[in-house]
């Protein structure tokens, strides 16, 4: 049943990524491979980290405790993410300007570097409550990493498509939802 709650975790950590590259698609702004991958990469090590901060938090409390602690913590970023905030020009999914600095409407390693940090504040919040509630760090690791080259790639090939569809349209309320679901699951299983 992990593997379920994995692949789940790296559809929602990723919405974000789909809704930036899309943003990227229709203003012509291209990411190359290397810097897809570099973006994962980043979203990876985050990830990592923060499942072992969070598998660390189960060595001072109860299994069971730890283990529920992090299936709120899912739910609370999950409603976070359906909350609107107020809109912010200075977001790279506002503005692909803010990373493509030197205008060439392709985003570079470098650029790709400081997207990939961007992108991954998400995976920090969640790679915690993926290590409190004991889901393997390597399958969380991975799932968020392929998640986040086809999220890119995809919608770097297909942007004008993907973003008629309902991923496309309500990203953070498909990636709340994914989050909540996921949270409630873990208390239960």
């Amino acid at each position: 049943m992990q593997w379920i709650t994995i692949i789940l975790l790296g559809i929602a950590a990723n919405l974000d990524n789909l809704v930036v590259s899309l943003a990227y698609s229709v203003k012509q702004t291209k990411i190359p491979f290397v810097s897809n991958l570099t973006i994962a990469g980043v979203s990876m090590t985050v990830t990592y980290v923060s499942v072992i901060a969070g598998n660390r938090i189960i060595e001072y409390i109860s299994p069971d405790t730890a283990s529920l602690i992090g299936s709120l913590l899912l739910c609370v970023i999950g409603i976070w993410t359906i909350i609107p905030h107020p809109p912010n020009g200075d977001a790279p999914e506002k503005n692909p300007a803010l990373i493509d600095r030197n205008g060439d409407k392709i985003v570079s390693f470098r650029e790709a570097l400081m997207l990939g940090v961007i992108l991954s504040a998400n995976c920090l919040a969640t790679g915690i409550g993926i290590g409190a509630n004991g889901i393997s760090a390597l399958g969380a690791v991975l799932s968020i990493g392929f998640f986040s080259l086809v999220t890119i790639g995809s919608s770097n090939h297909c942007g004008k498509l993907l973003s008629r569809t309902p991923i496309g349209k309500y990203p953070s309320t498909i990636a709340g939802g994914l989050l909540i679901f996921i949270g409630i699951f873990e208390i239960f299983v």
